[in-house]
């Protein structure tokens, strides 16, 4: 008999309380490592991390929750490699699970994850691709709930691009329960078949302003992800009015959260004094991908 393989690719590949029960225990497993004491569920487990975009927050917070957890990884980068020679990824997906016990891949085409994960036997975890980035979204949730309690019922603002984030910030407001509301210049809206299957929960416009009136947590993300660096100029110019700074923060709910999932350009996508000022939660967002992400490893490879 084949054995059930759960893999992570996108929020919807676990139930809404099995993605609650993970930020619970993320929150549980961060407490734990505050105290010092030492749980190691994946002892002798091994995580092969396939990165085929740079990256800081994705390695250093799944090699060091591996680590702590007492199991082991290994970063593979695709130059290195025979992937980088044009190995097939099915090849490449027998092949690494039939010796580790995960695989933690960071790369451009959301189908080179699905294709991985329909050949390997071992859990697949999406660590970003263009379309999704659903660990970041677990941080994000954790981050809340930590500050607010629970996320159901809350507004989101999502300001700037449509990206992976804001994809996957879509899906979140549907299984958690919670509205977001989006603003993207034109032609730099969200996916549209995202948008469908989450349409009761969203609203779309085109002002800033309008998108965070109320809200409890204010959103955004760099202007050009990688490998739009070429597109900088050009949406830097189509952003000018996206930027999340005093003025726009002051419209939204006076204890209003802001997070953005970093890398950050002061002064561009956001202003110096929002992003280091008392509303942000940016870091506590950022360390909390160690912990949420102990809790998916915990999950699918103990």
């Amino acid at each position: 008999m084949t054995k059930l393989v759960q893999h992570f690719l996108t929020l919807d590949d676990l139930s809404p309380s099995t993605l609650q029960g993970l930020i619970d225990r993320a929150i549980e497993l961060k407490a734990i490592t505050k105290q010092g004491a030492i749980y190691q569920p994946l002892k002798n487990k091994t995580l092969a991390m396939i990165f085929s975009k740079a990256s800081t927050r994705t390695r250093v917070s799944f090699e060091v929750g591996m680590r702590q957890l007492g199991g082991g990884s290994i970063n593979l980068n695709p130059n290195d490699t025979q992937i980088g020679r044009g190995e097939p990824i099915e090849d490449t997906a027998r092949v690494i699970s039939s010796m580790a016990d995960g695989i933690m891949i960071r790369t451009d085409a959301h189908r080179q994850v699905e294709t991985l994960a329909a050949h390997s036997s071992v859990p697949v975890i999406n660590g970003l691709t263009d379309d999704y980035h659903p660990c970041q979204l677990l941080a994000d949730i954790q981050t809340f709930q930590e500050l607010r309690g629970s996320v159901k019922g809350a507004t989101f603002a999502w300001i700037g691009d449509g990206n992976n984030v804001c994809n996957t910030f879509i899906s979140a407001a549907r299984i958690f329960d919670f509205h977001l509301n989006i603003a993207t210049p034109k032609g730099y809206q969200p996916s549209t078949e995202i948008v469908e299957r989450s349409s009761a929960s969203i609203t779309l416009c085109g002002d800033a302003k309008a998108a965070v009136e109320n809200a409890d947590v204010v959103v955004t993300d760099t202007w050009a992800s990688m490998g739009q660096e070429d597109e900088k100029k050009q949406r830097e110019a189509a952003f000018a009015d996206f930027c999340v700074d005093d003025a726009l923060m002051s419209k939204a709910n006076n204890d209003a959260i802001f997070l953005h999932c970093l890398p950050a350009y002061r002064g561009i996508e956001v202003s110096a004094s929002v992003i280091d000022g008392p509303q942000s939660a940016v870091f506590q967002e950022a360390e909390n991908r160690l912990h949420a992400q102990k809790a998916l490893l915990e999950y699918l490879l103990s």
